[in-house]
């Protein structure tokens, strides 16, 4: 069974951790690196190089031999550059390690090329990566050995955030700044930070490697663009929660083990709804920490499962007809003394601080619907939002039955007087011990549910990072929070003036909230009617984030420029027009080397069989079908192919970015749909050993 695994010993082993640094600095300086992770603050060049030095000891005896500033460009995924701990040798030939606090705190990539929107032009190519201090530096093993990470933020030259870190930040300073305002009205002062809290359930497939190298599509996509459905899909519902496979469980140990090292609190591993596919679920931490993790899960899944000869596909929907990966965002409020302030207590009712804090969020929401909206809008999450197996493109809030029960009551009178209970469920199995409820049940097709202590934002992407959405989330919550801030600051009569706000806040937003089934048609006509915005795509979600609206929200609390704002979205669009430019000329390239030459040399085979046997003098029906509709299909499939090439050249002389986003979404996406049909059908219908690369049968089934 192998090695026995000592938890206790491994968790952290490969993270710079409080504790280490305690051991390794002197008091003095270990007190100034403490203060500004829980004060903020800078370290002076001084003290900055006793921290390289122990960090740098620390990293070498434990076999590292460079170093990185490790950060989260526009692209999505992390980005590193590797320097080794050397410097000149001296005047005898030695090595000389080195590491100054200078190389700890600032790193200065190449900003031109990575996405920038605008911000910077070719030719200006300085930016800086800077020492994320509340986030610890780990070693990261892999074939190039063992390096020291250094978590960092990226701005460019001029100062403007070049990366989904800083943002981050930037809100979490303002979200507890507007959040002890609450708590002080309340009369709390013991409290002196207010934390977001985060935890990412990530859902992933796995495909076997050699039959995932047969497959253009997945190379250069991540998601099959051709395929017919198998046999089998997840109607009988027997992959979720079944038996993990033994190459499956195999994958998910070591994944397990890698993460544990790297500090990562990994918990909950189990089968997903679609044939291959899996979640990972860990415990909740302060977000950018948990931002930062989630980004090792994402690496670490794809490097393990290389190790085991899968590939990891954390596309939003590799498969077509089963259910896609998302990322649920698990957000919620926790102040230093260790108090969660979406708690409800025993009698939410009574609870007024839970109260006003609910009834801002409801706000946050309903108010800006559009950027949150946006906040989790990808390529991906276009073929998976709304498709009847995740939340609808429509934000909205579930609550469940006893909030809104008290809800109802504070919207009608002003004063809740009840809460509903939750019960016992008997079981009528003598044996088997009565289970207390919870008060409320789930709804899975809410894109923002609350769960007990916290709210669940289920639209992320299962490819996106955490920073877009929990930005926003910390955003258009502490603006809500210091609207009420300003008015209870002001008011004679404190306990009224609480009241009458949590009334008119759920008055006025309550549209904002739906217990109901998210998938249902009628809920999309409800919508409507509530005046809700439903946005089908990505590139039409991109006007929310500078809409007059967004741009003072981000200005005032100084989370975004209008000119940060502006260059995100060019990024969205040359993202968008980008990818689907990609898979347009990946089916290009499938259909034209591949599916169509195998269908013809099976045309052919197939067309010398019925020569023969007429020859033979028997009468034939079915060959002759047969080969009509392939012949029928592979023209259908030509004609389709020669109209995309068309469109791809026109593509390519469109030179305003919105403009050609919109022209792949509206033009070359449904050309591509109609390529993929007549391809799909024939798959269906051609001999199996004829066919190019491995079916979804052979994919999603055997590994």
């Amino acid at each position: 069974m192998g090695d026995t695994i000592r938890l206790e010993e491994l968790f952290g082993k490969n993270v710079f951790t409080i504790s280490k640094m305690k051991e390794r600095l002197p008091k003095s300086v270990f007190k100034s690196v403490r203060d500004i992770i829980l004060h903020g603050g800078e370290l002076s060049l001084a003290e900055a190089d006793v921290v390289a030095k122990a960090m740098k000891d620390w990293a070498m005896e434990n076999g590292a031999t460079h170093y990185t500033h490790w950060f989260q460009p526009l692209t999505g995924i992390t980005a590193e550059k590797h320097d080794a701990f050397i410097s000149a040798p001296d005047d005898e030939g030695h090595m000389v390690t080195a590491f100054t606090g200078k190389d700890l705190i600032k790193g200065e990539p190449d900003a031109s090329s990575f996405p920038s929107g605008g911000l910077r032009s070719t030719f200006e190519a300085r930016g800086y990566t800077a020492w994320d201090v509340t986030s610890p530096a780990f070693l990261k093993e892999s074939g190039t050995g063992v390096t020291l990470c250094i978590p960092t933020a990226f701005c460019s030259y001029t100062g403007e955030a070049l990366d989904k870190k800083t943002p981050l930040l930037r809100s979490m300073e303002v979200i507890n700044t507007q959040a002890l305002r609450i708590l002080r009205l309340f009369g709390d002062t013991t409290a002196q930070h207010v934390y977001t809290s985060t935890g990412a359930e990530q859902e992933y497939f796995l495909v076997d490697k050699a039959k995932y190298l047969k497959r253009p599509d997945l190379i250069f996509c991540g998601r099959t663009l051709f395929g017919a459905p198998a046999p089998k899909g997840q109607e009988m519902e027997d992959h979720y929660f079944g038996v993990i496979r033994e190459r499956v469980g195999e994958f998910m140990k070591d994944l397990n083990v890698e993460l544990w090292k790297l500090g990562v609190p990994a918990k909950t591993q189990h089968n997903e709804v679609a044939p291959g596919q899996h979640e990972l679920a860990p415990v909740y931490e302060t977000a950018n920490l948990a931002t930062d993790h989630n980004q090792l899960v994402m690496e670490a899944m794809k490097r393990v499962a290389d190790h085991h000869n899968m590939r990891c596909l954390l596309h939003e929907k590799p498969f077509a007809g089963v259910n896609g990966s998302g990322k649920h965002n698990n957000w919620s409020l926790t102040t230093d003394t260790g108090i969660n302030l979406l708690d409800p207590g025993d009698s939410p009712e009574r609870n007024v601080r839970f109260l006003l804090i609910l009834s801002c969020i409801v706000k946050a929401v309903d108010v800006h619907a559009d950027l949150l909206r946006q906040s989790a809008a990808d390529v991906g999450n276009d073929l998976r939002l709304g498709a009847n197996e995740a939340p609808p493109a429509i934000v909205s809030i579930f609550l469940g039955e006893q909030l809104e029960d008290v809800v109802r009551q504070l919207i009608e009178t002003g004063i809740a007087k009840r809460h509903l209970e939750g019960g016992v469920l008997k079981t009528g199995v003598s044996t088997l011990p009565d289970i207390t409820k919870d008060a409320t049940d789930r709804n899975r097709t809410s894109p923002f549910a609350f769960t007990g202590n916290k709210f669940e934002f289920r639209m992320v992407g299962s490819s996106d990072s955490m920073a877009g959405s929990t930005t926003t989330l910390n955003a258009i919550v502490a603006e809500a929070f210091s609207d009420a801030a300003d008015v209870l600051e002001k008011a004679d009569n404190f306990e009224l003036a609480v009241h009458d706000l949590i009334k008119e806040n759920l008055t006025e937003h309550q549209r904002i909230i739906f217990d109901g089934n998210g998938y249902s048609e009628e809920w999309v006509k409800e919508a409507e009617r509530r005046g809700l915005p439903n946005i089908p795509s990505m590139i039409e979600a991109a006007d929310a984030l500078t809409n007059q609206k967004s741009v003072e929200l981000f200005e005032r609390f100084g989370i975004f420029t209008r000119k940060e704002l502006e260059s995100r979205k060019e990024i969205i669009y040359e993202t968008y027009a980008k990818t689907i430019n990609i898979e347009a000329l990946t089916m290009i390239d499938m259909a034209a080397k591949e599916i169509l030459p195998a269908c013809m040399h099976y045309e052919r085979d197939l067309a010398d069989t019925i020569i023969s046997v007429q020859k033979a003098g028997a009468v034939i029906h079915a060959e002759t079908e047969r080969l009509q509709g392939i012949a029928d299909r592979i023209d259908e499939a030509q004609t389709a192919l020669d109209h995309l090439r068309d469109l791809e050249n026109k593509a390519n002389a469109i030179a305003d970015e919105k403009e050609k986003a919109f022209f792949y979404k509206d033009e070359i996406k449904p050309a591509m749909a109609a390529l993929r049909t007549p391809c799909d059908v024939l798959e269906e219908n051609v001999d199996k050993a004829a066919w190019p690369f491995p079916t979804y049968e052979d994919l999603m089934f055997e590994l």
